[in-house]
Order: C-alpha cells, then structure tokens, then sequence
C-alpha cells in the first residue's frame, strides 16, 4: 500500500519507517529537515536496535508529490496556525484514507468536514521519541499505536494499516470507540507535558520522585477522568494508577512538550489543554488544577516572541 505521511518529524518518521519495514511503500513530506533526509534518509537509534530507513520518495511540500497515496499520515503537532485540512488538501483525492496520529482530543472535526467522502482514521501512539537532529530520531521506550475509525466504529482500511504495524513489530489496537482512547491518553499528557515546562525542564522520573509535584499529577490525571465521563466516555477503573505505575518503568523522559520549548518551537497547548478545559466547562466540571496549567502554560508561550510561529 502506497502511504504518504505529513509530518515526518519523530513521531512521523519513526513510523513511517516501521510501515516500510511492513512493506508498505511510503514517501514523506519535509520542511526543515528535507536536504538531509534527501541525502541520508531517517536513522533510528531505538531500544530494539539502530535502524536506517529510505523512503520512497521524499518531498518538500504536500503539492510537491505526484504519486497519488491510498493513506495520509498526518502526524504534524496540532497547532492553531496550522491548517491540517489545507496543508492536505492537495494529496486527498477520492478514496484516500487520512490517518490522524495527533495528540489531543476534539482535533478531528475541521478535517472531516473539510473531506465528507474519506474514511478518517484517528490514531494515537504511546511512545518515547525524540528528534535528535535532522533525519535522526532516538527512540527511548514503548511504541503502540491505537487505531479507529473516526467518530466510531471499525473499518478494514484501519484494520489493514494495523497489520502492516503488527509485520513491523509494533503492537497496533484497533478500537471501535477512538474518542475514549484519546481520553485515555490526555490522563497522561495533560498532566507530564505542562509540568515539565512549567517545572522548569524535570523528566518524568524527577516529576515522580517529587512527592508534591507527583501528587499535582494524580489530581490532575482525576480531573480528566472526570471530564471524560461528562463527555461519555468512561474510563477504566484504575486508569491513573496504571499510567503512574507505567511512568515509574520509564527511562528518564523529557517530554515531547519539553523539548519543543527547549528548542524553540510552538507547544500544543490547546490540543492537549485548551480543549480539555473549554470541554470542562461545556460540562459544568470543575478542573481547577487543568485550568491553572493552562493558564500558565498559555501566559508562558504568549510572552515568548517566537510563540506565534506554527513549527
């Protein structure tokens, strides 16, 4: 199957490799590191062992590639001076899948109604990456994917991008409720990506042997329990404890949060926290802690001159 994916910074990259790897034939999208990966391609230094990866073809732009894709993978950060539907746009033609490997919740709206006839796939990937530099990725720990059909229900294009997944060694759910898996994941993130900016640059092991700050986390992490059962999406009982006992086996982790403000680049702050909280009070739940992050988090970006850009 042909893929082209849209975004191929860690994220991106990292599984475009492993869908070649599962033999599908995939082309990537650049802005700022295509010169290297024209000349070099990806290299990946993981856990499970370095790998290099070639793709098919390599563009600058989305208008740029000629061969039609029977997916997208959009794997850019949600950022609200990006237009994922427009930056798209000229690789969708009829029966193209677009696959959503994003963080957040409530991010998928804008792009199907931008494409009424393609199938959306909305995917999250539990993983710890970094970007290196150019073209070079280091892959820390985890790796699964969770993929669904947007807004509910299965399909065979998500079960057939799942196999691909799984022949490359990656351990790929398909759901037939992705808006609870994406709940399920804002537990973690709305609550170790603001911290550690805020905390002034902690990994996830300094945030967990810090009894005050750990205890911000688990009241936080309650908070979107809370909110995602307003919403109707329950989560399951001990949801918290699992995402702490899973953090306390991580290696020491910067948070893809963390080093996007060491490097300069725009922060997801709305996806990951904006749209919690505005959820929050569309339900009448009370988020104090969520709030006050955000809050802070958006002062933060708001005063530094390079927070407008969309990178």
């Amino acid at each position: 199957m042909r893929v082209l994916t849209v975004g191929a910074g860690a994220v991106g990259g990292f599984y475009s490799a492993k869908l070649a790897q599962g033999g599908a034939r995939v082309s990537t999208v650049h802005r700022s590191d295509f010169q290297e990966v024209v000349r070099a391609g990806i290299r990946v230094e993981s856990i499970h062992g370095d790998f290099h990866f070639t793709p098919h073809r390599v563009w600058e732009q989305v208008a740029d590639a000629t061969e039609r894709a029977d997916y997208i993978l959009v794997a850019t950060k949600v950022l609200p001076l990006i237009d994922t539907a427009a930056v798209i746009a000229p690789a969708v033609g009829p029966g193209t899948v677009i696959v959503m490997l994003q963080n957040g919740i409530e991010i998928e709206g804008p792009v199907a109604r931008a494409f009424p006839d393609n199938e959306i796939v909305s995917g999250l990937a539990f993983v710890c990456l970094s970007r290196l530099a150019p073209g070079r990725i280091a892959h820390l720990c985890h790796g699964r994917v969770v993929l669904g059909r947007y807004p509910s229900g299965l399909s065979p294009a998500a079960e057939r991008l799942a196999a691909c997944f799984r022949k490359a060694g990656i351990p790929c759910v398909v759901t037939d409720d992705i808006a609870l898996e994406r709940w399920r994941k804002l537990v973690w993130n709305a609550a170790f990506n603001p911290i550690s900016v805020l905390s002034g640059g902690m990994t996830t092991t300094a945030i967990m042997a810090d009894r005050e700050i750990r205890q911000l986390v688990e009241a936080v992490m309650a908070e979107v329990v809370d909110v995602a059962a307003s919403a109707g999406h329950r989560l399951p009982e001990g949801v918290i404890a699992k995402n702490l006992e899973d953090t306390m086996r991580m290696q020491p982790y910067r948070t893809s949060m963390l080093l996007d403000w060491e490097n300069g680049r725009s922060l997801e702050v709305e996806a990951i926290l904006g749209n919690l909280v505005s959820a929050a009070r569309r339900l009448g739940v009370a988020t104090p802690r969520c709030e006050t992050l955000y809050a802070l988090l958006t002062s933060l970006t708001t005063a530094r001159p390079d927070a407008a850009r969309g990178v």
